[in-house]
């Protein structure tokens, strides 16, 4: 019979997969949360670059004479944020899509006085989170409430 010096012995085997369990057991909710964090760093970006676009394109406006906020954030349904059809904003615009991490249902309201508001919600963590664009003060903003549980989270 030969001797097998080399080998792992069964108990080494089984130490070996224990820790390998523990340590899945760890990791795996750990990535799932990274996941969250990640759309909810996402939205946070994408907020700030419309935001920034728009004071962007108020400058550009103020030098030629004209005070007024961009009156619209988007001019086609299958891109947002690209501007107006005269004027850009994002110089790719997003993609809509209904689902966590993504901008989805644009729509438009006649606000009073004839100015208009836009709102485009923002999924994440499973809930709509409305944002609303005035064009009467050029404000993007997160309408805080039991539908919107993560306005916070997008806007600090």
């Amino acid at each position: 019979m030969k001797n097998y010096k080399y080998a792992f012995t069964m108990i080494e085997m089984v130490f070996v997969i224990v820790i390998l369990g523990i340590l899945a057991a760890v990791a795996i909710p750990r990535m799932s949360a990274t996941r969250s964090d990640a759309e909810i760093s996402k939205g946070r970006a994408d907020i700030a670059s419309i935001r920034s676009s728009i004071v962007t394109e108020r400058q550009t406006r103020l030098i030629r004479g004209d005070s007024a906020f961009i009156n619209k954030l988007h001019s086609s349904s299958s891109l947002y944020f690209d501007g107006n059809g005269s004027s850009n904003l994002l110089m790719y615009g997003i993609a809509p899509e209904d689902a966590n991490g993504h901008w989805h249902s644009a729509t438009q309201t006649d606000a009073t006085v004839g100015a208009n508001e836009y709102t485009y919600k923002y999924k994440v963590l499973g809930a709509d989170n409305t944002f609303t664009y005035k064009q009467s003060d050029g404000t993007f903003s997160c309408t805080q409430g039991a539908n919107a549980p993560s306005c916070d989270l997008l806007t600090q």
